[in-house]
């Protein structure tokens, strides 16, 4: 290929530049086009014959009209010698094939054929030897592979008398051989240098490949073993990030609580338990009676704190009744009191936090909500000689063997009940099952009452109405006895529940606007109520409906028994 970018325009407008300069500009055989693009191909010692112009004979074409003899070479010299063109036919010389190659063998498959040769008297000439044929220059083959990258030129038009500088005579003796001059003297093929693009792509792909081979290189030097370890492997550091949280958070309130929540391990004869509690004023330990209740009078309690140091503990008093103790650690290793709520303004749907040692896992803190309110449940050991029953606060945190005794606080970190009973499905092998999302504790504020009175007296009050239940009674809210039953009246003489006028076989219908369901719902608000407390109490008596006011007294003294 040739660097010569110029268009067709300017290489003729070149100074100096003959026809022989341009080559048919595509009018030339497929092989002259090859030759052309194909660059040093061109040089092959036969060299190719470049394709020139085709000229109609005279008289023929567009060009019959008339002109002077020297029309279209006037400034080329002297026409050819006729003698030349064979003394044959002088009105129609045959001119040579233009297809860019002779014909005789050159090593590409070509052939020199008859009409490669102008036509003669004896239709051929013996002295011809097509050597000043190649252009109409003169030069011989050998020298127009110089211009073999150039541009053709068109064919010159009609009557063409000056066709400008770039058709002068070519240099040459002007008598050589052919009557156009001898062949100019021998000069080097021009050489040009690659273009400034050339050199920026080729820039270009050198950079490519050597980014591509140092990345494999790379690669290779890099890779894994077939064992799937790398040496070069890392996850890089942990984020950057604070453990402060807010105080109103799960984590905020589980921090402020649990240095005041202890565990608790029981040891007592023949049996052992575990249980939670929390400290509160005076260092003393609130937790559930069934807890402590194997210690009796010869067992140990151990009590462990948050910060995992451990001392022993002593009974202060116990109310199988409403299942809470007080037990009186011998150090408190600085830990914090806990705060007491208020249960009478918790409302369903509070969110609450379970604080305990689940399974002896202490430390354990599970959240949920305030799923009921007022649920009568028996707390404490079902084998115990004394029924426990509770109108407790419902919750759905998570509340498992170990958790009683623990506290259940609420977003402000208060304590607004004791965890104390769970409901299953089933006992287990093990004869304990764990939490199905139904946790009971004793609402706080009774919690409060008895605990100070266990700690003033060792003992707490019993609230009673004095009434007995019928337990046949099949309809609406509960119905009070009509005959006595073991020596005990259906309404005690004198009694909380007389002196406000109600009678046996009168039905109780709601106590305090809440509606009863069954007789221990109304025994577990009875005796959740402090003694001395006013309760507005609906009834029915011969379909009628009447409201009295009860106020809860206090349940005589059983004497304890004694040792014989």
């Amino acid at each position: 290929m040739t660097d010569d970018a110029r268009t067709s325009h300017e290489a003729h407008d070149a100074e100096g530049r003959t026809p022989s300069d341009f080559t048919d500009g595509g009018h030339g055989t497929p092989e002259s086009r090859r030759a052309d693009s194909s660059g040093p191909e061109f040089s092959r010692p036969d060299g190719p014959e470049f394709s020139r112009p085709e000229f109609l004979p005279a008289g023929e074409g567009p060009f019959q009209a008339e002109r002077p003899r020297d029309d279209g070479w006037s400034q080329l010299g002297a026409q050819p010698d006729r003698a030349r063109w064979g003394g044959g036919r002088q009105d129609q010389p045959e001119l040579l094939r233009h297809d860019g190659y002779d014909r005789h063998d050159d090593g590409y498959g070509d052939r020199r054929d008859d009409r490669d040769v102008p036509p003669g008297e004896g239709g051929r000439d013996p002295g011809f030897t097509g050597e000043h044929w190649g252009d109409p220059s003169g030069r011989p083959r050998h020298d127009t592979a110089v211009f073999a990258s150039q541009p053709a030129p068109p064919p010159p038009p009609a009557q063409a008398f000056g066709m400008g500088q770039g058709w002068a005579p070519p240099p040459g003796n002007p008598g050589g051989p052919g009557g156009f001059g001898g062949p100019p003297p021998a000069s080097a093929p021009v050489r040009r240098g690659p273009r400034t693009a050339t050199l920026v792509v080729l820039a270009l792909m050198i950079a490519l490949l050597a980014s591509t081979l140092g990345s494999v290189g790379t690669y290779l030097l890099t890779k894994p073993s077939g064992s799937g370890r790398d040496p070069s492997f890392s996850l890089g550091g942990a984020p950057t990030g604070s453990n402060t949280r807010a105080p109103d958070s799960v984590a905020g309130v589980a921090s402020k609580v649990l240095p005041s929540v202890v565990s608790l391990a029981v040891e007592g004869g023949a049996s052992s338990s575990t249980g939670s509690g929390f400290l509160i004023k005076g260092g003393y330990v609130v937790t559930n009676n069934h807890v402590v209740a194997n210690a009796g009078t010869t067992g140990q309690i151990q009590i462990q704190f948050n910060n995992r140091k451990s001392t022993s503990a002593v009974v202060v008093g116990t109310d199988p009744e409403s299942d809470l103790a007080v037990v009186k650690p011998a150090e408190t290793f600085g830990a914090p009191e806990i705060t007491l709520g208020n249960s009478d303004n918790v409302v369903v749907g509070d969110p609450v936090i379970a604080i305990g040692s689940p399974l002896g896992l202490t430390g354990t803190v599970t959240s949920g909500i305030v799923s009921s309110l007022n649920r009568p449940v028996q707390a404490g050991e079902e084998n115990s000689s004394e029924a426990t029953w509770l109108s407790a606060v419902q919750t759905d945190a998570a509340i498992n063997p170990g958790n009683s005794g623990g506290p259940l606080v609420n977003v402000n970190g208060e304590v607004i009940g004791v965890n104390s009973a769970i409901a299953t499905l089933g006992r287990s092998v093990g004869g304990q099952s764990g939490s199905i999302g139904l946790g009971f504790a004793i609402p706080v504020n009774h919690a409060r009452r008895v605990a100070q009175e266990l700690i003033t007296t060792g003992k707490a009050k019993k609230s009673r109405i004095g009434v007995a239940i019928d337990p046949t009674y099949q309809g609406v809210g509960v119905r009070i006895a009509t005959e006595s039953r073991q020596g005990t009246q259906p309404v005690e003489p004198n009694g909380p529940a007389a002196q406000a006028g109600l009678k046996p076989g009168d039905v109780i219908l709601e106590v305090e606007g809440v509606v009863l369901q069954d007789g221990n719902e109304l025994i577990a608000m009875i005796r959740n109520r402090a003694p001395g407390e006013k309760l507005s109490v609906k009834y029915q008596r011969g379909g009628q409906e009447s409201t009295a006011t009860v106020t809860v007294g206090v349940a005589p003294e059983q004497p304890s028994p004694k040792p014989s």
